[in-house]
């Protein structure tokens, strides 16, 4: 069973939302299952250690979760154009992964959610690519041969999944946002399984 790592963090719910949909996307796919993981906030207070387990929501992930994983959808909404920095925090503690070839040869996906249509979407997917690239993943993005990538008119990128929370009521998804969501852990984990069948 290829298991397929879904990371993000998310402070309002769209992005956790986005995440849900990749979820169902993997499960989709026979022979593969989802593990959802998130990030916790940054502080620059210490007052007291952050719990291992968050309050609500899906437990912290681990870099043994990434060791593990047969593939990687990760998710962070915008931040000037870039990805938040829970998610980058903990992606720069894999330097040990990074240098045993950990997560080479396993395929990844991202997705992203801004306030607006211009907050820096793509932008922000090509800055969650950069470090899978630097461990050796292969990028799976949205093809578009997806009619849903033609006809949106919120979010959605080649790039991977998206969305735009200012257009709809308390950043409910639109349908194509939930479609192309699902699409990309579909892909992703396709890809994982056909190359788990290859070793």
């Amino acid at each position: 069973m290829a298991e397929i790592l879904v990371l993000f963090y998310s402070r309002k719910g769209s992005t956790a939302e986005l995440a849900r949909q990749v979820c169902r996307g993997v499960e989709s796919v026979s022979g593969a299952k989802a593990k959802l993981r998130t990030v916790p906030q940054v502080t620059t207070v210490i007052e007291q250690p952050q719990p291992p387990v968050p309050n609500e929501g899906p437990p912290f992930a681990t870099h043994e979760d990434l060791r593990e994983c047969d593939g990687l959808v990760m998710g962070s909404p915008t931040r000037f154009g870039n990805m938040a920095a829970p998610l980058k925090y903990f992606l720069d503690g894999t330097s040990a992964l990074w240098a045993s070839g950990g997560l080479a040869g396993k395929p990844a996906g991202v997705f992203t959610s801004t306030q607006t249509m211009h907050g820096g979407q793509e932008t922000t997917l090509v800055s969650m690519m950069l470090p899978l690239i630097h461990h050796g993943m292969y990028i799976v993005g949205v093809p578009y041969t997806e009619p849903a990538l033609t006809h949106t008119r919120s979010g959605g990128s080649p790039y991977g999944a998206s969305h735009v929370a200012g257009i709809s009521p308390q950043g409910k998804l639109t349908d194509d946002e939930r479609l192309l969501a699902a699409l990309l852990g579909k892909r992703v984990a396709e890809l994982a399984v056909r190359l788990g069948k290859d070793k």
